[in-house]
Formats: structure tokens, sequence, C-alpha cells
């Protein structure tokens, strides 16, 4: 098995840093958007403004869960804690349809009651100020984190921006409102705003859904599986029962290599060491590799061949999930 080395003090650093950014970035968005919707009593702006509630305490959790994610293995948790990165976006997701929820019921009991926004003039220009901030955040902190592997940091780029276009259709709300003074247009954007935000979180509930399940990525297996094939028909070898998950902060890869019967442990061991490299450049550094090492002749006599039948070559077909 080969393991990753864990990240670098600078790389942990620069996580945790962009996750108190994005913390009190929020807590500045609340603020206007909070001074927005007091000035309006706009029901769009109201959304957002619950929106950035519902951002401020998710991103709370965000800074806890990258710190835990970022903790060595240790007695109770030997695999380490990067899976607390799909409970950190199951969270977010739900905290977010909550938002979704009430933005809803506050619409429609606007549309019913007929109240009407009024200094839409200010409250538009305060929306606007707020969209470009987050839009700017939410574009970094998506930036950020695939390119250091960090699901928290994705999952929170992609709140941050859903804030943004939920800000955008508030504006446009809060501009056909002011320029046709048909005050009806307020609760109808605010509704659509809900639904979109409903759709991110129940989206990002799936998602976290699948990581804790360890579902497996068709796309990753695709990958794998090629990139399998050459390597191994290059170093005249064979694979099959390829597994893989994801931890959260990168990947685990169990697969099992046949080799001829006369191949020497050292060799074997060296030609294994280079498919361990192969996976980890398709699949990024921070990435495990578990090879089980199988004689051709003990391979076909376990998996039912007849005696002295080599053992097939695999195929993309055989990475299920099937024991010996």
């Amino acid at each position: 098995m080969s393991r990753p080395p864990a990240l670098p003090d600078p790389e942990q650093a620069i996580l945790r840093r962009a996750s108190w950014l994005s913390f009190w970035v929020g807590v500045l968005m609340l603020g206007i958007k909070s001074a927005a919707w007091w000035l309006t009593r706009s029901s769009a702006i109201l959304s957002d403004a619950a929106e950035s509630v519902v951002h401020v305490a998710a991103v709370a959790f965000v800074v806890y869960s990258l710190r835990l994610a970022q903790k060595p293995p240790d007695h109770d948790h030997p695999y380490g804690h990067a899976k607390i990165s799909f409970f950190s976006a199951g969270f977010e997701g739900g905290l977010i349809s909550i938002a979704g929820l009430f933005i809803l019921w506050q619409a429609i009991g606007q549309w019913i009651s007929g109240a009407q926004p009024q200094h839409l003039g200010l409250g538009t220009a305060l929306t606007g100020v707020a969209l470009v901030i987050n839009g700017a955040l939410g574009w970094w902190l998506l930036r950020l984190g695939r390119r250091r592997g960090s699901l928290i940091l994705v999952a929170n780029g992609s709140h941050v921006l859903t804030d943004a276009w939920t800000s955008i259709g508030v504006l446009a709300g809060l501009l056909l409102t002011w320029l046709t003074d048909w005050m009806v247009f307020d609760p109808i954007c605010a509704i659509l705003v809900a639904l979109n935000i409903l759709w991110s979180g129940v989206r990002l509930m799936w998602h976290s859904a699948s990581g804790l399940m360890d579902r497996a990525d068709p796309e990753v297996n695709a990958a794998l599986s090629e990139r399998l094939d050459r390597a191994t028909a290059a170093l005249g070898i064979s694979w099959h029962q390829m597994r893989h998950r994801h931890l959260g902060d990168g990947h685990w890869v169990d697969v099992h290599l046949v080799f001829d019967d006369n191949t020497t442990v050292r060799d074997a061991h060296v030609i294994a060491t280079e498919i361990e490299r192969e996976i980890r450049s398709e699949l990024g550094a921070a990435t495990i590799v578990t090879t089980h090492l199988e004689p051709a002749e003990d391979h076909a006599r376990i998996h039912g061949h007849p005696p002295g039948a080599a053992a097939p070559p695999a195929t993309a077909s055989e990475s299920g999930h099937h024991p010996d």
C-alpha cells in the first residue's frame, strides 16, 4: 500500500485562511443585505438576507470541518478524518434547503397580504455591491478548492456562487418592480430565488450522501480502467478487481495485479510501485493505492479457470466490487 504524504503546513494554512475569509465576508454580506431589507422591506431582499444567515452558519461549520479534516490519522480514526468533508457538504445543503423553505413562505405571505417594498433605489445598490463581492469570492474559493483537492472549499465556493446567483435574481425583481411599479414582481422573484436555493441544497445533500455511501464515480472508474489497461499492457501483466472511493480530500484505490509465476517478489514489487505511480498520476498526489499481487497460475485456480490455463487479461468490466 502506498500512502501520500500529508499536506504540508503552508498548504493547510492556505485552506484555513480561505475558510476564515469566507466566514468574515459572509458576516459583511449579512450586514449589507440586512440593511437593504430594513430600508426596503422587500421580500426578494429578505430572501437574499436569509440565505446569508445560512451562509454564515454553514461557513462556521466549514472552518471547523476543514481543521478536523486536516488532522492526521489516529487510534480512533486510522483512515483519517477527511470524511467530515461530506458531512460538512450535507450540513450546508440542509441549511440551504431550510432557508429556501423560509423564503418561499415569506414571499407567498407578502403576495397574499399585498405588502409593498420601498426605497428600492438604495436597496438595489446595496444588493449590487453584495453581488460583486460574493461573485468574486465564490469564483476564487471554487478555483482554490479544486486546485487543492478540498471538497469542503469546493462546496463552500458553490454555496457562495449560489448566493451570488440569488442576488442576480433579487436585482432582476427589484429593477422590474422599480421600473414598472408592479409590486407583484417582488414576491414572484423571491419565490423563484427560493426554488433555486432549494434545488442547490438538495444537490449538495445528494452529493454528501453519495460520498458517505462510497458511491462509485463512473468518470473516475473509466479513467482508471483506461490508465490501468495501458500501464499493465506495457509492463506485461494484467489486472482485475479494481475499486475506488473518494475520501473527501483524495481517493483510495485498490487493485489486484496478476504476474507470471516466474516473476520474483522484488521485480513484482518494482512493477506494482510503477502501477501505483500511474494511478496517482491519474487521480492526483493525495491518492492512497493498495495493490494485491497474484501469480497467474494461482489466480487461475482461485478464480475457477482450468488447470494450467493462463489468467485472462482484465478489462474495465472486471473492475466491479465482487469478492475473490
